[in-house]
């Protein structure tokens, strides 16, 4: 009778075992699905992995007007800068498919990607430095066309006195902002200095060219030499220190 009872306590404590071992590894599989894989890449890989996910679901999170003025290849549309419209296109990706995401520079497309980690998403590529990286790599040849050459350019910078060319964008805050500072340089030292403003998304051939990765940026030439440039906004001061 002792034995018996025994082995029926062995055999219930086997059985609680191989259950609790079970639940275990049951629990370690679930916990292993539910992690995402978030990585930001620069953009020659992003490139090659583009190339080898010819189906791959292609962000881009700027502005409708950013778009248009060029963009990735069968790359989506949703503007994080209207939560409503960008969260309503989510819904329509695959979130155990690979996305790939990309701004102009990178801010909103950090926080796109958060969000879309955040929300199941298994697999997501940022492009590191957004569109500007992109285009500064040369692989945005399709949509870099057209517009001011160098050609161009270079008649401008045929004077004796020094150029100091703008070239920012219609959507850009700092250029806007910067603006008036450059009208009234131009007025007030049009004897000493050729003020030149250039759209670069207009002429986005030059830009690339020239290397322009944010705006606005400043260059300044003196006998068709660069002796300076900034990225950024810069007072009417600083801006006469360097005239």
């Amino acid at each position: 009778m002792y034995r018996m009872k025994t082995k029926i306590i062995t055999l219930i404590l086997l059985f609680l075992g191989l259950f609790s071992c079970q639940n275990k590894s049951s629990t370690e599989t679930t916990s292993a699905s539910d992690e995402s894989i978030y990585e930001k890449i620069e953009a020659g890989q992003f490139a090659e992995l583009l190339q080898a996910n010819p189906q791959a679901q292609v962000l881009d999170v700027r502005t409708p007007e950013e778009f248009e003025s060029g963009h990735l290849e069968n790359a989506q549309n949703l503007n994080w800068n209207e939560p409503e419209t960008f969260e309503k296109g989510v819904t329509t990706l695959v979130k155990d498919k690979p996305v790939f995401v990309y701004c102009l520079a990178g801010s909103r497309s950090s926080a796109a990607a958060q969000k879309l980690q955040s929300i199941g998403f298994t697999t997501i590529y940022e492009l590191d430095g957004g569109y500007l990286k992109w285009r500064a790599a040369g692989l945005a040849n399709a949509q870099v066309s057209g517009g001011m050459t160098q050609a161009d350019l270079d008649k401008i910078l045929n004077t004796d006195k020094k150029v100091l060319v703008d070239f920012y964008t219609t959507w850009c805050g700092p250029c806007k902002k910067l603006k008036p500072i450059l009208d009234q340089i131009a007025t007030e030292m049009k004897s000493e200095v050729v003020v030149v403003r250039i759209d670069a998304e207009a002429n986005a051939a030059l830009a690339e060219a020239l290397k322009v990765e944010g705006y606005p940026t400043l260059i300044l030439y003196q006998n068709k030499k660069q002796i300076w440039r900034n990225l950024g906004y810069l007072t009417e001061e600083e801006i006469k220190k360097q005239l």
